[in-house]
């Protein structure tokens, strides 16, 4: 493309030359300023979305924290640290853990 338009301007004069040139660098600081632009815009649309994102974690984080507060902290942590409670055994499960302790004596020694 580069070719074609320095092939184009060969029958050019001087000044339309000068004017072409002036109108290239004008239309190429109109495309900068558009980038500049858009790069800003686009760095302010990312600010705004992690300060979004940045809320709502606050946000999320101060509903969890509420919820936490509302319920009664003391029973729950009174229920937690208790030490366990001796196993208790049913008569019944020691009568037939017996019966089967017998019924293996008396296969050993028959």
């Amino acid at each position: 493309m580069f070719r074609f338009a320095c092939d184009s301007i060969e029958g050019l004069t001087l000044n339309q030359k000068r004017e072409t040139l002036k109108a290239l660098k004008e239309a190429i600081k109109v495309d900068a300023a558009r980038a500049r632009e858009a790069k800003v815009a686009l760095k302010e649309q990312k600010a705004k979305n992690a300060e979004f994102r940045r809320y709502n974690a606050i946000a999320k984080a101060q509903a969890k924290l509420d919820k936490l507060l509302s319920k009664p902290v003391g029973a729950k942590a009174i229920k937690a640290n208790r030490k366990p409670s001796k196993v208790t055994s049913i008569q019944v499960e020691a009568r037939e853990a017996n019966e089967i302790a017998a019924k293996f004596a008396a296969k050993k020694t028959a």
